[in-house]
């Protein structure tokens, strides 16, 4: 057999990540609640299994996975569901000091609507970032809880847009971390990271970016009250591409952290259109929320570009691997002009 070249291979996996994301986009967004405890325990019992791997078989099947008599269907359940689906602690988050701090009661502003929303005992959902592997083997996190898990929401016109559930909180510890001095943050939603931001003492000020009135309305009005160090906290009402255009030189801020999207699927042209604007900011450290995934959306585009049959890009002097690297994509992202 002849072996294959990198480009094939990394076209092979590239094949097996997009069954996987359609699988798990056909359950997580169409029928998260199909297994419920009952099922799950059941099925357990039925079996001899522990609870976690009923729901294990039981989530591939939910899949559309036959595990049984399907080799590939076996490697996908290997190389993706087995090391990317996890048990969750409830307390590792009920812990966490937004929830024990802002205390949310349902409020209607105009379009926004702000409740508490809940995940139902092993309902699946993305849960950190996306984990890339050498060979760009894109595995999901799904995480999931074994009781009923509270969180709060915001529902515009019905449909829930912004929350604080433990994907926001995992996605973010990396640029809360990193966070120092003056921040700049763009995007206001529920306020978890100025939250978080203003309980750190190398954190001076925070300064949100946010253009609809409604939402800052229900944040200053409900959730800002209840920050200790809200002294610490200033909304901006303007839109986040004018305000680094035209304003943001003014200041002179350390770190700008980005929270423009709802998912990967609207995040990258907001992604390339603020890489572009960095050098407005020349002296601060920018990250941008669940850049991993958004990395992954580019890092398929560039894929279809280079083996495009009817025109190609030619790689010169850069291997494939080098070329779809997270590393190499987060230079080449400032650089991209209608990329589509």
């Amino acid at each position: 057999m002849i072996p294959k070249s990198p480009m094939e291979r990394i076209l092979e996996v590239a094949d097996q990540n997009d069954l996987v994301t359609y699988a798990l986009a056909q359950y997580l967004n169409r029928t998260p609640r199909l297994l419920s405890d009952g099922t799950v325990e059941r099925f357990a019992r039925e079996c001899e299994l522990d609870t976690d791997e009923a729901f294990r078989v039981l989530f591939c099947a939910a899949c559309g996975l036959d595990t049984a008599d399907n080799r590939l269907h076996r490697l996908l359940e290997r190389e993706y569901f087995i090391t990317g689906l996890h048990a969750l602690e409830p307390n590792e988050y009920v812990n966490n000091p937004y929830y024990q701090t802002i205390h949310i009661r349902e409020q209607k502003q105009g379009r926004w609507e702000l409740r508490e929303s809940c995940y139902e005992p092993y309902e699946p959902f993305v849960c950190g970032h996306l984990q890339v592997t050498r060979e760009f083997r894109e595995i999901a996190q799904i995480g999931y809880f074994k009781e009923r898990f509270t969180f709060p929401a915001v529902l515009e016109d019905g449909i829930e847009w912004m929350t604080i559930t433990p994907n926001e909180i995992e996605t973010m510890k990396e640029p809360l971390a990193k966070a120092h001095g003056r921040v700049l943050t763009l995007g206001l939603g529920l306020g978890y990271y100025a939250f978080m931001v203003s309980e750190k003492d190398d954190v001076e000020s925070i300064t949100v970016v946010e253009k609809d009135d409604e939402v800052i309305s229900l944040f200053c009005k409900i959730i800002l009250p209840q920050f200790p160090n809200k002294e610490k906290v200033r909304i901006v009402r303007a839109d986040a591409f004018d305000y680094l255009k035209k304003d943001a030189k003014k200041e002179c801020f350390d770190y700008v952290f980005a929270d423009l999207w709802h998912d990967q699927s609207d995040g990258l042209p907001l992604y390339l259109r603020l890489r572009k604007l960095e050098k407005e900011l020349p002296d601060a450290q920018f990250s941008y929320w669940i850049e991993p995934t958004i990395l992954s959306s580019l890092r398929h585009m560039v894929i279809d570009k280079i083996t495009d049959k009817n025109s190609p890009i030619k790689l010169v002097d850069i291997s494939p691997t080098e070329l779809l690297s997270d590393d190499y994509l987060k230079k080449l992202a400032p650089q991209l002009k209608n990329f589509e």
